[in-house]
């Protein structure tokens, strides 16, 4: 399908989407296994017959698009800081406080071709091998996503090493471990980080080699100097220094078998110490081949993709393998230059680079929903009952098979188009639960949000929504190199016999590791033959979709003997306008949770004035108990519109003015939330709520 194919959200397909595997008869607590009706005799396990290795890839696509774009980057020109003194309330007393805003200042996107990048691949690989590193050897990446970061992962690929992620963001304690864990022989990392490897290195004796990215982020010479002094023995080169040896002195690349360890991913969980899962290029390329069979036939030469999820993030390294398959362009940005908002003298990346296909995780399409809403907000009433009259009207259109949702986007809905670069065609959410309300509105307002869900342990590989089966209650079909099977959960009452069939989902298939590394406790929790337990709980809906309904670490048992689903209402509340974000709490000695919530400061002002609450900045607002209470009745709203009730509705808020980022630990750089750090740092006002402090 070409790029100019416009999609809408509506199910074009029909049922049923997949199938109970042949010959498999019920067991006791189990259910049939299912697939993708592509693979109902087999699964898939290639996305093309001469792609085994993750190196195959880049050679496929330097041969079948060649002079194609394929890889963007835009040079940062100036960074600009500014500083304002704001109000705030201390110990009751209000003072002002300086505040630093970071503006940024980028040039245009410029590209490189296919079969430059294939070359760039190459030459870094063969630069890999004259500095000293050899095949089987590990290399760390602690970086942010760049094209530079996925150069790495293939060069290492085409010469038989394997890498092990870290992110960008992971403090050291984290850091040491999987360096010393994996036996790293060397660290490729962004050049701000250097100052962060003093104190790992003294554990991870085995590094050797340091290789420094600072491409659009300067060196700090005294940061460099001291690591040299305090670990001498340890080569330290950039990037360019790398490269430049492999184009001096060629290396052809070695052979690689499917069943080689291609990488390494530490899970991004928010509580202990982070799993290290083997990845195979068995398991890569099998993943790239799941994922080919929904999206493959509608993004190909000629589409645009914006990256700036983390690369460390097992969704973001297959589709990005994936769209270098398929032909299409990339091009990198970053989470804090999405917007126009943080940019000086240049637009923010998604209009510069006016992308086609957008992959991002809930907390992302959330705050372009409420930007979206807070424009509508400010227009005339007449405008506004347009807006949503015309959202409303697009949906039934759709729903009936009827003529005119066109006529509406290119009336009502192209400034919000626009404001994506108005080239966008379809955009997708994983990595967590989304509310309904915000994907049924992106879909409706933007383009079609796909859903996606599967994990590290699955190469990410487990449901991906393809554009033509677009629905708004599940996660859409099973991709074709895995099955799933359901298995009863009798502690919270799922199970397989239940009408529709429940219970915990079980995956299996080429993308599926076999253990954690250097972790047989854990490997014996999780895998068994061949299946890997989720700890999601699913059931399957009549069209042979999965929907996701709760998650057993995640459930938790009030005082009433029942069980809340934490992230379902999670969800549900983020969905809320005067919510950024939003953790939800649930004590066993309670009857209903509490939330702490980040409010979305423009809505939180607005609510403030009018009802007559003074105060300039969410720092002022968030202590004011009639506030907090005007917050809690808005969520209230929002939950039983999303179908809450009962122990589900919340019986307080604390409200927080500090955003929760991977750079204060608060969240994960998967943008997952670190429950128990919040937890405890709102320990006093989570008392406060049940009136207990």
């Amino acid at each position: 399908m070409a790029p100019s194919t416009k999609f809408q959200p509506q199910m074009v397909k029909k049922p049923p989407f997949s199938l109970p595997v042949p010959g498999h008869e019920k067991k006791e607590g189990e259910g049939i296994p299912r697939r993708h009706p592509e693979a109902i005799q087999e699964l898939k396990t290639s996305p093309d017959p001469s792609i085994k290795t993750v190196y195959d890839i880049v050679v496929y696509a330097a041969n079948n698009h060649g002079e194609a774009p394929c890889m963007g980057t835009r040079p940062l020109i100036k960074t600009h800081i500014e500083e304002k003194m704001v109000p705030k309330v201390v110990n009751g007393q209000k003072t002002e406080v300086p505040k630093q805003w970071t503006f940024y200042e980028y040039g245009k996107y410029s590209f490189i071709n296919f079969k430059q990048y294939k070359e760039q691949v190459d030459a870094f690989g063969a630069g890999l091998r004259h500095l000293g590193l050899g095949h089987g050897d590990m290399v760390h990446i602690f970086a942010a996503t760049s094209g530079r970061w996925l150069t790495v992962s293939h060069a290492t690929a085409s010469q038989g090493m394997s890498i092990v992620t870290a992110y960008d963001t992971l403090g050291e304690s984290g850091l040491t471990h999987s360096l010393v864990q994996a036996e790293s022989k060397a660290i490729f990392l962004d050049a701000p980080l250097l100052k962060n490897l003093k104190n790992p290195l003294e554990k991870a004796k085995l590094v050797k080699y340091i290789i420094y990215n600072s491409e659009n982020q300067p060196l700090n010479e005294a940061d460099l100097k001291e690591l040299q002094e305090a670990h001498p023995d340890i080569t330290v080169v950039d990037f360019e220094h790398v490269l430049k040896l492999g184009q001096d002195k060629p290396l052809d690349p070695v052979t690689v078998n499917p069943e080689d360890l291609c990488c390494i991913m530490y899970t991004s969980g928010s509580t202990g110490t982070p799993k290290g899962v083997p990845l195979t290029h068995k398991n890569v390329v099998a993943a790239v081949a799941g994922v080919t069979t929904m999206i493959g036939p509608h993004v190909a030469v000629g589409d645009y993709m914006l990256n700036f999820l983390p690369l460390a993030h097992i969704l973001e390294l297959v589709f990005e393998n994936a769209i270098i398959v398929w032909g299409g362009a990339m091009g990198y940005g970053s989470p804090r230059t999405l917007s126009d908002r943080a940019m000086k003298n240049c637009l923010g990346d998604i209009k510069e680079l006016r992308p086609t296909v957008l992959c991002g995780v809930p907390a992302v399409w959330e705050t372009v929903k409420k930007g979206i809403m807070d424009q509508v907000s400010k227009q005339s009433p007449l405008k506004q009952k347009l807006f949503w009259g015309a959202l409303a009207l697009k949906g039934a259109l759709l729903h009936a098979g009827l003529p005119g949702a066109g006529v509406l986007d290119n009336i009502v809905f192209k400034k919000i188009k626009e404001a994506t670069g108005g080239r966008m065609r379809v955009c997708m959410s994983g990595g967590g639960p989304i509310s309904k309300e915000t994907h049924y509105f992106i879909s409706m307002a933007i383009c079609p949000m796909i859903m996606g869900y599967g994990l590290t342990e699955t190469t990410a590989m487990c449901c991906l929504m393809d554009p033509l089966q677009w629905n708004n209650v599940n996660l859409g079909n099973l991709t074709s190199s895995v099955e799933v099977k359901l298995v009863d959960f009798p502690d919270a009452g799922y199970f397989t016999n239940n009408k529709p069939e429940q219970g915990e989902v079980w995956i299996r298939g080429a993308p599926v590791a076999t253990h954690y590394f250097k972790n047989p406790e854990e490997t014996a929790a999780a895998f068994e033959d061949g299946w890997f337990k989720t700890g999601d709980i699913g059931e399957w809906d009549d069209n042979g979709h999965l929907k996701l309904i709760d998650r057993k670490k995640n459930l938790v048992k009030t005082q009433a003997g029942e069980y809340i689903a934490l992230e379902k209402l999670e969800s549900i509340y983020r969905s809320c306008p005067l919510v950024l974000n939003v953790l939800v709490y649930a004590s066993p000695d309670e009857h209903k949770p509490v939330a702490v919530v980040v409010p979305n400061e423009p809505i939180l002002l607005q609510l403030a004035k009018d009802n007559g609450i003074p105060g300039e900045h969410a720092e002022e607002l968030v202590d004011n108990q009639k506030l907090t209470g005007l917050v809690l009745d808005k969520m209230l709203e929002t939950g039983r519109k999303g179908g809450l009730g009962g122990i589900e509705l919340l019986q307080g808020v604390i409200l927080t003015a500090e955003e929760w980022t991977p750079q204060n630990g608060l969240v994960t750089s998967a943008q997952k939330l670190n429950r128990k750090g919040i937890q405890q740092k709102h320990e006093h006002e989570i008392k406060r709520a049940y009136g207990k402090a």
